[in-house]
């Protein structure tokens, strides 16, 4: 059975370009728009990581994150963003479940090593 990771980012371009690279690689994928529509559904989730935008809709990456560890839903996270925030990248590596934080825009083998990694 395939790895399948979840994807959650708002922005819909790169929500799908990250999917086919995904896809293409012979992942599984979960996309979801929002921190809300993972959260909603991360109970029948069959991820085994998460690629994570930092910055979402209404709640943050790191909120959605923290709000997971403390439902005791833990999987080790990618996150990515699009700005270069050294105090936001020390809070994601503090959460303690980072595998990676990539700067958008990142090569491709850069997030599937991640995954290895956190599939690892």
């Amino acid at each position: 059975m395939p790895t399948t990771v979840a994807i959650i980012d708002d922005d819909p371009g790169m929500r799908s370009s990250t999917a086919s690279l995904l896809s293409a690689f012979g992942y599984g994928i979960e996309t979801f728009g929002s921190g809300e529509e993972f959260l909603n559904a991360a109970a029948t989730s069959a991820a085994i990581c998460l690629v994570v935008d930092i910055k979402l809709g209404n709640i943050s990456g790191l909120d959605l994150v923290r709000q997971l560890a403390a439902a005791d839903f833990n999987l080790p996270v990618i996150f990515m963003t699009g700005c270069a925030d050294e105090t936001i990248r020390s809070q994601a590596m503090q959460l303690g479940c980072c595998v990676a934080y990539l700067k958008k825009p990142f090569p491709g083998n850069l997030l599937i090593e991640a995954i290895i990694r956190a599939a690892g």
